[in-house]
């Protein structure tokens, strides 16, 4: 009877592991992401678009991810969002989230049409990955290069300070 027992307690943990992950990664088209491009507070935001198949994006990721752990108790807020195809959510996006240990705060953007929203991101932004807005109430900044945990806390730190 205690290998049963162990058995199911196994199995409902690995439902509910297996169900974590898949509410990690929220599916969302532009009109639905647009909102939190622009939200009006104190807080600063790392927008950062990037896909499992884009090696600088997968290079520079480490930074990012350190950057927002050593932030997360101030005002700095961090969304990833991913230009993978919807089908690879559990192929190829949950994989990568667990090798980088990615929990929450992750988009997918499932909107084709990408000549209609670039722009509205940035219109500096020619399309290439990585690519990565900060915002707050008081600025706005794009860069479409790899950036470094340096580069990110010259940006974000000073508009924390504020």
């Amino acid at each position: 009877m205690l290998i049963k027992k162990g058995l199911i307690t196994f199995s409902l943990l690995a439902i509910f592991t297996i169900n974590g992950w898949s509410q990690s990664v929220k599916v969302m088209n532009f009109n639905q992401l647009a909102p939190l491009l622009e939200q009006k507070n104190d807080t600063v935001y790392m927008v950062n678009f990037w896909a499992t198949w884009c090696l600088p994006c997968v290079e520079e990721m480490p930074d990012i991810l350190k950057f927002a752990a050593d932030k997360k108790n101030s005002r700095f807020r961090l969304i990833l969002v991913s230009l993978d195809m919807p089908d690879q959510i559990d192929t190829r996006i949950k994989p990568f989230l667990k090798r980088f240990n990615i929990g929450d705060n992750v988009i997918l953007l499932d909107d084709p049409d990408a000549n209609k929203w670039i722009d509205r991101v940035s219109p500096q932004w020619t399309g290439a990955l990585p690519a990565t807005l900060f915002y707050s109430r008081n600025f706005r900044e794009f860069h479409g290069d790899v950036l470094d945990y340096t580069t990110i806390k010259s940006i974000v730190e000073p508009r924390l300070k504020k």
